[in-house]
């Protein structure tokens, strides 16, 4: 119960709670908690559960492509565009989507994010002609977009800082949720393939297009009993006192905002949300790498995970299903188990070190991919297919999981978002390069494109090794470091 202040008779806080001013005492707050919280956890689980729904999203289609075609008797412009759209759409949300939830708050945005899932998956499904199709594979793209800085900022303000399950270790933990989600997005098409009529087969990609809702309407429907604002962000705003309800909601720490600041500190105003502050001192240098890493990781990624049913037809000589299935192959036994590796090491390594290694062994697979060619013996198309999973397996424990560790954590509560927008916005531009440029430069030098290829890895390497900041040594959030990269020579980095 309160206790009474004789000499005012207003109600104060017990002796145990704890008095917070800043952003910086909440961070501090969550930093030390001892016990485990069902509550948390519980956010970090719904914010995964929107990574799950951008990978089936954007997933979906491509098993569904060539039946659109003949439903719509599409031409190839059209089919690039239906094709392209959702892509658009995710550039386009990113780049909203990390302002607005930096601006208004991680809660609102995310349950608004979640109706466009649902909209945009139901007009997909029973569009009735290519151009309801594309304007809703657009608007899920934009849903995509702003899902994933929402989601990010979720994962690193309701974890600790250190310890097993921190900051970035969870947020590395979006990478296996990714290729999980592709593979389930197979087995639900898989699944419908046996459950719709022989006659109506053709409805196969408006089906597995409307599934996509149900997740989204779960996510809604637990969405009063689990999801709350960030304390972080609550406490960014001046609502220390909103943040200390979160702070007992969710993690169960007594704690109340602390009455004797002045009231023109309390009513300070919240820090301005705008992209110019990623390019200012200190954040520029983080700002270059993110977006660096996000152009090439994404250009890579498409060469091998768009292009990978091509290349093993071309190496195993396998129809339709055996090509497939040994792409499922590969993603679950490489890249998923590379990804939870990565989460195992995101708690226990430097970010960089990480980042660097995976990138270091996926250019010695696609310079060895360049070198191997079109193999003819069979000791080869092993050895060719061994370095694809090379390749996938560095991507889920390095580059993949990092993706996202290093411009979460290298930004502070109010403007997270918005860099992590920025350079997911990149991302969406690096695949959409490499959609374009990719074919032409496979039917132009076939194979030896993995040596063009292979810049994309070994660029990263070359920023890393310059700007030699380190986003899992220090929190962000905590007091010391804000003041001390307020106050740091425009030169100095943390190393």
């Amino acid at each position: 119960m309160s206790t009474i202040n004789i000499d005012d008779g207003i109600a104060s806080p017990p002796p145990q709670s704890t008095p917070i001013r800043s952003v910086g005492d909440v961070a501090n707050l969550i930093n030390s908690r001892s016990n485990k919280n069902s509550y948390a956890r519980w956010i970090v689980f719904l914010a995964l559960g929107g990574v799950f729904l951008d990978a089936y999203d954007l997933t979906t289609l491509s098993y569904g492509i060539d039946d659109v075609v003949k439903d719509f008797g599409l031409t190839p412009t059209i089919t690039g565009l239906v094709t392209s759209s959702i892509m658009i759409g995710t550039i386009v949300g990113n780049l909203l989507g990390g302002w607005l939830t930096d601006k208004y708050g991680r809660y609102s945005v995310f349950m608004a994010d979640m109706l466009f899932f649902v909209v945009s998956a139901i007009a997909a499904g029973l569009a009735p002609n290519v151009w309801v199709l594309i304007g809703a594979r657009f608007l899920m793209g934009v849903g995509v977009g702003i899902d994933l800085p929402v989601a990010m900022a979720y994962l690193a303000e309701f974890s600790k800082f250190t310890g097993k399950a921190n900051k970035a270790s969870r947020l590395a933990a979006w990478c296996p949720m990714w290729y999980a989600a592709s593979s389930v997005c197979f087995f639900i098409i898989f699944g419908l393939y046996f459950v719709l009529p022989k006659e109506h087969i053709d409805w196969l990609w408006r089906a597995s297009l409307l599934f996509g809702a149900v997740p989204a309407l779960l996510i809604i429907a637990v969405r009063s009993k689990f999801m709350n604002e960030s304390p972080l962000w609550a406490a960014n705003q001046g609502d220390l006192s909103g943040a200390a309800r979160i702070l007992r909601d969710s993690y169960g720490i007594d704690a109340h905002e602390d009455k004797s600041v002045s009231q023109t500190e309390a009513k300070k105003t919240p820090p301005k949300v705008s992209f110019r502050i990623l390019f200012q001192k200190p954040y520029r240098e983080r700002t270059i790498v993110a977006g660096v890493m996000n152009v090439c990781i994404s250009f890579e990624y498409t060469a091998i995970a768009f292009f990978l049913p091509s290349i093993l037809a071309q190496f195993l000589g396998a129809g339709v299903f055996e090509t497939i299935s040994a792409s499922l192959g590969l993603n679950a036994l490489f890249a998923f188990t590379g990804g939870l590796l990565g989460m195992r090491l995101a708690w226990k390594f430097p970010s960089r070190h990480v980042a660097i290694a995976g990138f270091a062994l996926q250019f010695i697979a696609l310079v060895s991919l360049a070198l191997i060619g079109h193999p003819q013996a069979i000791i080869g198309v092993v050895f060719a297919i061994a370095m694809l999973g090379l390749w996938l397996f560095a991507e889920g424990f390095g580059p993949g999981a990092q993706l996202m560790i290093y411009p979460a954590l290298s930004y502070p509560t109010h403007i997270r978002a918005t860099g992590v927008g920025f350079s997911r916005s990149l991302s969406g531009i690096g695949s959409a390069l490499a959609l374009f440029i990719l074919p032409i430069l496979q039917a132009s030098f076939g194979t030896n494109m993995f040596w063009i290829v292979s810049l994309s890895a070994i660029i990263p390497i070359v920023f890393l090794l310059v700007v030699r900041f380190e986003p899992t040594r220090h929190d962000i959030d905590a007091p010391e470091v804000q003041d001390s990269e307020n106050h740091a020579h425009p030169g100095e980095q943390h190393v």
